[in-house]
């Protein structure tokens, strides 16, 4: 197996490296001393900069202004964004814009992409449901306009409404920033689709939660949104398609925590000495760290083996959906076990509001959690094995 990435694929991470290193994970208060949100929005000076340097639409097709490239490179620019904890849906944005490439309405991506590639437009979607327990695409309903419960109406932008939308998606990251939101939900005979409903959209309300790291997330709750059809996206596996997107950046999210974390506790046992030695030549500390290693090399490979199923259609004997959750079991585990070790490494010192091992901490809970624990991914794991013939 080889995951040596391409040059392209480099060119990006490196161009990630450039465009965070200047971020400071402390430019806004401790999550642990405010009662509400951090802040009110986005950072958006790095949105700016991420623009700029082209990474907003590095998965953008050339006729919509991007550079073409694939899951594997967007993970590995996720992997350096997460390192410095950057204040931005990246994930959220790309995954929706490709998304809306591959299955959508030309006419449509023709229209939003572009100005997403510039910075213009941010994009998030509802991948949690109501509860966040139970598959997100049954906390909406969609109908046909005028299936009997109601008649024909616009859909708000002087087309005709075509589908009228109903439900509750809990934990939208950033929410109140997004110019567009993505909203799985479910047809009467079954089906998942996928809804692209304006932020400001008649009918859509959007209440205030807060995230474990923080931010600013929002409860969307839809009465009765009437949305023409080509914003409704019902080719099969556009959802599917799109929650493995979602679920393999965040993994990267956790792998590039992860490694900043390590370094962070790295960097402190080297100095911290007790009885004239630093403490990371003791055998126990040095025992603690080489396992968070081994987690995040084994979070790494199955990172990449995912994304490389997703990118390239790759053939396994599951379908890529186990792939993307055995990457999201390590991920999980693997994630809480290194910022763990790192605040029991750093004693007291790690709960300090003034040192930034806290925030890490916060930011790895969230990851962990999103989009299912460990526990929802190995139940759907064994789905996958027992639906297969592993002959």
């Amino acid at each position: 197996m080889d995951f040596t990435f391409t040059e392209e694929q480099q060119a990006a991470a490196e161009a990630a490296r450039a465009v965070f290193s200047g971020v400071e994970p402390d430019a806004v208060p401790s999550p642990a001393l405010v009662p509400g949100a951090v802040a009110e929005d986005i950072d958006r000076p790095l949105w700016a900069g991420l623009a700029a340097g082209d990474l907003l639409s590095l998965t953008l097709s050339p006729e919509h202004g991007g550079a073409g490239l694939d899951l594997i490179a967007l993970c590995l620019v996720l992997r350096e964004s997460a390192k410095v904890l950057a204040r931005v849906p990246l994930l959220e944005t790309c995954a929706v814009a490709m998304t809306l490439q591959r299955y959508g309405d030309q006419e449509l991506a023709a229209e939003l992409l572009p100005g997403v590639g510039r910075g213009e437009l941010v994009l998030t979607a509802g991948a949690n449901g109501r509860t966040g327990h139970d598959p997100a695409e049954l906390a909406v309903t969609a109908r046909p306009a005028g299936d009997g419960h109601e008649a024909d109406g616009d859909a708000g932008d002087g087309s005709e409404a075509v589908w009228v939308l109903d439900g509750v998606q809990s934990a939208v990251p950033w929410a109140q920033a997004a110019d567009w939101i993505a909203v799985p939900a479910h047809t009467g005979d079954g089906r998942a689709v996928l809804a692209l409903i304006h932020r400001g959209h008649d009918g859509v309300t959007i209440a205030e939660q807060v995230s474990t790291s923080g931010e600013l997330f929002g409860e969307v709750r839809l009465d009765a949104v009437r949305i023409a059809r080509r914003e409704l996206i019902d080719a099969a596996g556009a959802w599917e398609w799109l929650y493995a997107l979602l679920t393999t950046g965040t993994c990267a999210l956790a792998l590039g925590l992860g490694e900043a974390v390590l370094a962070m506790t790295s960097q402190y046992t080297g100095k911290r000495e007790q009885f004239g030695f630093p403490v990371a030549t003791f055998q126990s500390v040095a025992v603690q760290t080489a396992d968070r290693y081994i987690d995040l090399r084994a979070m790494e490979v199955t990172l990449w083996q995912a994304a490389w199923r997703i990118a390239t259609g790759g053939s396994g004997t599951l379908p890529p959906a186990g792939d993307v959750a055995v990457a999201k079991i390590w991920a999980s585990d693997g994630v809480r076990r290194v910022v763990q070790t790192a605040q029991h490494l750093h004693g007291g010192f790690g709960a300090d509001t003034d040192y930034p091992l806290h925030r890490f901490h916060a930011w790895a809970k969230q990851i962990e959690l999103s989009l299912g624990p460990a526990a929802a991914h190995e139940e759907a794991l064994g789905d996958l094995l027992a639906a297969h013939s592993l002959d």
